[in-house]
């Protein structure tokens, strides 16, 4: 099966998409790592900023190994920096510090898709790596074939995450985008450089949305194929 030409076919788009998109969010990245923000503020300030603006004043900030590895932890209302993120003063830097705020805003208003999506994520986690074992045994071995939908559906759960992920992440980007210039946090001309950096880093989820959805459509091929 992982050497069926009919899957490389269908699955390229989506492989040149992710390679497109893993390329662009890196250079756009390093590009406007470069370019210290008129506020002269630390991720981290930016981030403090937002919060505190918000009156999020409960919500901690903490640095984390890694590049690019920023995210916003709902379950300990915690958001975590990378170091060049945290500590550093460019576009970039306040770019992705206000979009992780963005999650946490939306976590303090309650925004439906994000907390649809922490319901789900346990479940879409263990599904998509259950689902492999479940078609692999299905498909090879055919008194077991029934396995092969099991399989469909646990990997279903993933693509259904995916796709909700996409609203999430779309939403803390527009919700950086109004917070940073409300706040005073960016100039006219930092704007540009920020939107670049958060578009960028959208197109990654739009890439996996499309793998997962187009790797479910081989399966169903594969399992009606093998049905008929």
């Amino acid at each position: 099966m992982f050497f069926d030409p009919m899957y490389l076919i269908m699955i390229a788009p989506a492989m040149i998409l992710t390679l497109w998109a893993q390329w662009k969010v890196k250079r756009s990245y390093r590009k406007y790592a470069q370019v210290p923000s008129s506020s002269g503020l630390t991720g981290a300030q930016v981030a403090r900023s937002i919060l505190s603006g918000n009156g999020l004043h409960n919500v901690r900030i903490e640095e984390i190994d890694g590049v690019l590895t920023d995210h916003y932890d709902p379950a300990s209302r915690v958001l975590r920096l990378s170091p060049n993120v945290y500590a550093g003063r460019s576009v970039s830097a306040a770019g992705i510090a206000a979009h992780e705020c963005g999650h946490a805003l939306q976590h303090a208003a309650a925004y439906a898709p994000l907390a649809l999506r922490q319901t789900l994520a346990p479940a879409a986690i263990w599904g998509s790596k259950l689902s492999w074992i479940f078609i692999m045994v299905g498909f090879f071995i055919h008194s077991l074939s029934g396995l092969v939908w099991v399989g469909i559906g646990l990997f279903s759960l993933a693509v259904v995450f995916s796709l909700i992920t996409l609203p999430v992440e779309f939403d803390a980007s527009a919700r950086a985008k109004k917070a940073l210039p409300a706040l005073g946090l960016v100039s006219t001309s930092d704007r540009d450089g920020v939107a670049a950096v958060l578009n960028a880093a959208a197109m990654t989820y739009v890439a996996a949305a499309a793998s997962a959805i187009l790797t479910l459509m081989y399966f169903l091929l594969r399992a009606n194929g093998s049905r008929n």
